[in-house]
């Protein structure tokens, strides 16, 4: 029996990539699974990440009997892919910081790169940058802060202000940037609040689009038959986290289970 497409988020940023997943496969059976217990995971050390990536989502796959991972994260994908492939024997689909499709976009090639310190500074960000935007001038920008904001909003908390203003001051510093990178699946759910933050008109560029066409292409109509619809999983579940994805077409929240050794963060 054929079984759902499990999204992987270290919180709530993966929702962001549902609605074109749902939109590209409507028949498709969708599952969810986010490491909120260790959120956020951009400020973590990179070997810890990995174990605890490989740990989480292999639990959550055996758990949902899912047909494919799509890790929404971006920090997660830049560092477990590799390893992710190698234990599961289902389609892993990664997301990247959609730079290719920003320089494709901007007119002015200069170029905002909105993203987790993790990921801003990761080598395979500037792989792509020179792959796809070697004519463009990149500002990268670390907002870690803004993983808190998009969890606080969909958690209905009132918005920093102050701190969201900070986050993006150095973007609209840059009188002729155009494009900006969402470079962590949170940010589009704060999509709203970042277009009326801006001084002008700017492109905003995310990966989801990019996600759901490469999951109808690994699986083909196989994605489309279904499995048990609605279920969740969380490494710290609770009546918000519960609330929220309920309002993303997920009513059931479970706690995941993990190796004891991923439990706690190294000294």
């Amino acid at each position: 029996m054929s079984g759902p497409i499990l999204i992987f988020d270290s919180g709530v940023g993966g929702l962001s990539v549902t609605a074109a997943l749902r939109a590209r496969l409507p028949a498709a059976t969708l599952a969810y699974v986010c490491d909120n217990a260790m959120l956020p995971y951009g400020t973590k050390a990179d070997d810890w990440l990995v174990s605890r990536i490989v740990a989480t989502c292999t639990s959550a796959v055996s758990a949902s009997g899912a047909v494919a991972l799509v890790v929404a994260c971006n920090t997660a994908s830049t560092l477990a892919l590799r390893e992710l492939r190698a234990r599961l024997t289902i389609p892993v689909v990664g997301t990247v910081p959609a730079i290719k499709p920003a320089a494709q976009l901007s007119a002015s090639r200069v170029i905002g790169l909105l993203a987790t310190s993790a990921t801003v500074n990761r080598a395979y960000t500037q792989t792509l940058i020179e792959d796809f935007a070697a004519d463009c001038r990149i500002v990268r920008v670390a907002a870690d802060g803004l993983v808190g904001e998009a969890e606080r909003q969909l958690a209905g908390l009132a918005p920093d202000a102050r701190m969201f203003e900070q986050a993006l001051a150095p973007l609209w510093a840059e009188p002729t940037l155009d494009t900006v990178v969402l470079g962590c699946t949170h940010f589009p759910l704060l999509r709203q609040r970042l277009e009326a933050s801006a001084p002008r008109a700017i492109n905003w560029v995310d990966s989801g689009e990019a996600i759901a066409r490469r999951v109808a292409s690994v699986l083909g109509t196989s994605g489309q038959a279904g499995g048990r619809e609605g279920r969740a999983w969380a490494s710290a579940p609770g009546a918000t986290l519960a609330a929220t994805l309920a309002g993303y077409g997920f009513s059931s929240l479970e706690a995941l289970a993990l190796p004891a050794d991923t439990l706690t963060l190294p000294h």
